[in-house]
């Protein structure tokens, strides 16, 4: 058997391709961004186009960089950001529309109206997923409305759907030369469309989004002994490697953090972040504002269920003091500045640029900083855009603990944020519990890597994959419980001042 295993790790600001042995160590990657686009406020695209040439590019840059060919790999995982929505031509290959993004707000009038019209419990009870912009279901919606022609091709099966994770895998296995139209219940469970108890997509859900039935990809395991398809000679591998992993980027983190366990959960830090409490092969319905959600499904085993936390803006919010206010040249110096005082003077940031996600689900919420005076300075707000990815992910870990009655010993972490080390320690210091951080930080990759070695016996099992897993760092909680207390109220009170800020129909 070849000695690696290949992971496309396609994100919502740039796309990756990266290398792994057997040991889970990375061989080599190569990453590129691509371009945010903005047509108005709330809305956000991306080219699909580009991210396929972003896609060839760095599959062929990784590979030469680590002077490998396609023949040194055994297999080849996919991991995408979720729910961001591409219709395609499956004659021409064209897109109708940029992708419209996850963090995209212009179908709230759709979510809006699922709900006047009493069909949000359908789809809590049947998705798991309360009707919110969030989801692919509204945006193909949306695209079938408003974008001429594509009702009449969907309707005769030329249009058809995919989330990035099925896009990328129609190129790379062809296009309009026998591209595989498939995705995995990972992707599929954040589409408002799929039963999870059933793991296909339910005919009533495709009614309340008048979606046809023939635009959508046929739903198969994360992880297929049985493969969804071979890359094309022709395409960037320049071979035919078997595709057997997908697994939503989200979920992909947390296999690539070995939370196989009932109660194990993860928090990944990137655009926004996304803790995952893995439930096991039990599916918990959430009261309390959390998501449920296929955790993995390998085949020929019943899948695997968690309890998702979603938070549209943390990462994001660092680039915004960056792009947008210019008080930080680079994401590196938001800890350095934020350093600069002992705490956020008063100063609280809600960053709910596209409203909030968990567990408070309002699109009527917009951003705001509050607390200010003439004291505070820019290190003051940089600081509070730190504590802002931290309280917002302790409002998901409280409303888990109400939903499981699991109360947290550690949460394991991931992704860019965590390199920021004042970051962490503010988490840990938040949430009152440790923090810690794996030796492979990029395990969204690296979930994708496993369900893909996994399948063609690259990896005996879970547990072989567990043994791989080692610590980087860990914090320790250093605030007292008054503090904690004060701060969170604090918080609490500032996400309040969020909401009605926009009219929702």
């Amino acid at each position: 058997m070849a000695d690696f295993v290949g992971a496309l790790d396609q994100g919502t600001t740039s796309t990756r391709f990266m290398i792994f042995d057997h040991g889970g160590n990375e061989i080599a990657r190569h990453q590129l961004e691509h371009e945010q686009i903005l047509p108005r406020a709330g809305w956000v695209e991306h080219n699909p186009a580009e991210i396929w040439e972003r896609t060839r590019a760095v599959v062929e840059s990784a590979l030469t960089k680590a002077n490998l060919t396609s023949g040194d790999l055994a297999a080849l995982g996919i991991t995408n950001q979720r729910e961001t929505t591409v219709v395609w031509n499956r004659r021409t290959g064209r897109p109708y529309h940029n992708a419209i993004v996850w963090q995209d707000t212009r179908t709230d009038r759709i979510a809006s109206a699922l709900e006047r019209e009493g069909k949000g419990d359908t789809i809590r009870h049947r998705a798991g997923l309360p009707p919110a912009t969030y989801f692919s279901g509204g945006k193909i919606q949306w695209i079938l409305e408003n974008v001429d022609g594509v009702r009449e091709a969907a309707e005769n099966g030329e249009a058809v759907f995919g989330n990035i994770d099925t896009w990328v895998l129609w190129n790379l296995t062809g296009g309009t030369d026998g591209g595989v139209h498939v995705t995995d219940p990972t992707n599929a469970s954040r589409t408002m469309l799929m039963d999870l108890e059933t793991l296909d997509w339910d005919e009533e859900l495709l009614s309340f989004f008048g979606i046809p039935r023939a635009m959508l990809p046929e739903i198969r395991p994360s992880s297929a002994p049985d493969p969804y398809g071979v890359t094309r000679a022709s395409g960037p591998l320049r071979g035919e490697i078997p595709l057997t992993g997908i697994l939503g980027d989200q979920q992909a983190a947390t296999v690539g953090q070995v939370c196989f366990a009932p109660g194990e959960a993860k928090n990944t830090y990137g655009t926004g972040n996304f803790l995952l409490l893995n439930t096991g092969i039990e599916l918990v319905r959430s009261k309390a504002g959390m998501l449920t959600t296929v955790c993995y499904s390998f085949g020929g085993q019943d899948p695997v269920y968690a309890l998702e936390g979603s938070i549209a803006v943390t990462g994001s919010a660092v680039q915004w003091l960056r792009d947008q206010l210019g008080i930080i040249s680079g994401a590196a110096q938001s800890e350095a500045l934020a350093a600069q005082v002992e705490d956020n003077g008063g100063v609280y940031f809600v960053p709910a640029f596209s409203g909030l996600f968990a567990p408070y689900w309002r699109s009527d919420a917009r951003g705001a900083i509050v607390g200010l005076s003439r004291y505070n300075t820019n290190a003051h707000l940089a600081r509070a855009t730190l504590e802002a990815i931290c309280y917002q992910s302790r409002d998901v870990v409280e409303a888990m603990r109400e939903d499981s009655g699991v109360a947290l010993d550690v949460l394991k972490v991931d992704g860019g944020v965590t390199a920021n080390e004042l970051c962490m320690q503010l988490q840990a210091d938040i949430l009152g519990v440790p923090v810690s951080r794996p030796v492979v930080a990029e395990t969204t990759a690296l979930g994708a890597a496993y369900a893909a070695g996994l399948a063609v016996g690259f990896w005996n099992d879970t547990d072989e994959l567990r043994r791989n897993w080692n610590e980087d760092r860990r914090w320790e909680p250093a605030w007292d419980e008054d503090r904690r207390a004060e701060g969170y109220a604090g918080w609490r009170k500032a996400v309040e001042r969020t909401y009605g800020w926009v009219d929702v129909d």
